[in-house]
């Protein structure tokens, strides 16, 4: 049972990441011509994203020490996995994007957009380091999904 539930948890986690990430956000920015607006909705869904990213990496961690316990050997990986992601996260939304969003702050107080303030280029930069965080937490859901959905024991 333990092995199935983490499995699911796996499963909505990073199908949430890549939902958002992949689908949801880039689609908000092209359907929407305000792209305050679109980053705005983008950012509340991401701040979501990383709550559920706590909560699933948390239980996940606790499963993966409870196998491991039982003497499923084979969850010592994952857990590293799931340790990876759950990094991911903490750096990446905890982390980067408060920076972010003092920058977004400065730039309305000045009364314009930051992609039209002065801290365009550093905004662009923390994006970038926040993009990347994003797609390797992607990935690493990939290699999570991979391990826990083969037969236990086996992993």
């Amino acid at each position: 049972m333990p092995h199935r539930v983490s499995l699911l948890l796996a499963t909505v986690w990073a199908g949430s990441l890549w939902t958002i990430g992949y689908l949801v956000a880039p689609t908000l920015f092209a359907v929407l011509d305000d792209r305050q607006v679109a980053g705005m909705i983008a950012g509340r869904l991401f701040r979501a994203e990383a709550i559920l990213s706590v909560v699933c990496g948390v239980l996940l961690l606790a499963l993966a020490n409870l196998l491991v316990r039982r003497g499923e050997a084979s969850y010592r990986a994952v857990r590293w996995v799931v340790l990876g992601m759950l990094l991911c996260t903490l750096v990446g939304y905890f982390g980067v994007q408060p920076f972010m969003e003092v920058l977004r702050n400065k730039a309305e107080a000045m009364g314009v957009a930051v992609s039209e303030s002065p801290y365009k280029t550093q905004f662009g930069m923390l994006h970038g380091v926040s993009g990347s965080i994003y797609l390797l937490q992607s990935l690493l859901g990939i290699v999570l999904i991979w391990r826990l959905g083969a037969r236990p024991g086996r992993l």
